[in-house]
């Protein structure tokens, strides 16, 4: 499989999210998804200490065991467990990380992510926490999560301004997908300027872009966009949108999953992590990669699912690289 680079760490262009696992994912169920993506090539593996209540980490730990080394494993923190595991304080920080290793039963992770901004701490504190943990090999890269562009700015310059300077956030994980494009407003041309690699996650919108939701059909029952905590998403505009991409990928003898896939391949993304509930689902969510989009469909696809605040024109992206 294809790979890409997150700082030092280089990524198979698909990973697999481990949302799930602990979930809606027993451990058994979590071991085999595991084990289907090692066989399809998958080396970058996406978890948090707040999966399954922790157990994701526990579950993904024990399904690696001997192959921990031949992946890349990625984690967050910062997220509320509890009323007391939350945040990213200097002291929370040395905890979080020190119980995720644990869980994951290794002695390193490649790439510890602050999973959203904490308002109550200055970035300064997190960021000097994290280079310690870099320092002491415990952890390789550092990232975080759900940052907005000026976030993303004020957190690189901290990490310079610092003396030395420290490790620097090398990615940011937001959500991008044909129904959610906000990153390309103004966080992919940060990233560009920054070399910081961006990773996408609902990359199918939680299910929406997978072709089971379809207008005047009922959801599927147990999906999180048709009874859980996604169910906002189904909107009139949403499956609008939906069926006029799906429509636009029969056209070519495809499906919506790998229109989904293929298309954000095409995007300055570092690997685009989607999760499964089955060894199937992960095989789909592989083989739907393979669709080279020509430039022609890929303008197609942009009168669909025109990106914020564009109704023609050349395509904001194009300027990424020139931006520093």
């Amino acid at each position: 499989m294809e790979t890409r680079r997150i700082g030092s760490l280089a990524v198979s262009v698909l990973g697999l999210g481990c949302t799930n696992f602990g979930k809606r994912t027993d451990e058994a169920q979590s071991a085999a998804i595991v084990r289907a993506a090692l066989e399809e090539g998958i080396t970058f593996f996406d978890v948090a200490d707040t999966y399954g209540y922790t157990l994701g980490e526990e579950y993904l730990g024990r399904a690696l065991g001997r192959q921990r080394d031949e992946v890349v494993l990625a984690t967050k923190f910062g997220q509320a467990i509890d009323d007391v595991r939350r945040g990213a304080s200097r002291d929370y920080v040395r905890r979080a990380v020190e119980d995720s290793l644990r869980r994951l039963r290794t002695d390193r992770i490649d790439l510890y992510q602050l999973h959203l901004p904490d308002p109550e701490v200055p970035i300064a504190e997190t960021l000097e926490a994290l280079d310690a943990l870099v320092r002491a090999g415990k952890v390789r890269e550092i990232g975080c999560s759900n940052f907005d562009a000026a976030q993303l700015l004020q957190a690189d310059a901290a990490a310079r301004a610092a003396s030395p300077p420290r490790a620097r956030f090398v990615s940011v994980q937001n959500e991008y997908s044909l129904l959610q494009r906000e990153p390309e407003r103004d966080v992919l041309a940060t990233c560009a300027r920054l070399g910081i690699a961006f990773i996408p996650y609902y990359p199918l919108s939680a299910g929406l872009l997978t072709g089971k939701f379809r207008r005047g059909l009922p959801p599927p029952p147990g999906t999180r966009v048709g009874t859980g905590s996604a169910s906002g998403r189904l909107t009139a505009e949403a499956l609008d949108r939906v069926e006029a991409l799906a429509a636009f990928a029969g056209t070519r003898g495809r499906t919506l999953l790998e229109l989904a896939i293929s298309w954000l391949l095409t995007r300055p993304v570092a690997s685009v992590i989607a999760g499964a509930m089955t060894p199937g689902q992960l095989r789909a969510n592989v083989a739907a990669a393979g669709w080279r989009l020509s430039s022609a469909e890929l303008a197609a696809v942009d009168a669909i699912a025109p990106p914020p605040g564009r109704e023609g024109g050349a395509d904001p992206l194009a300027r990424a690289g020139d931006a520093g």
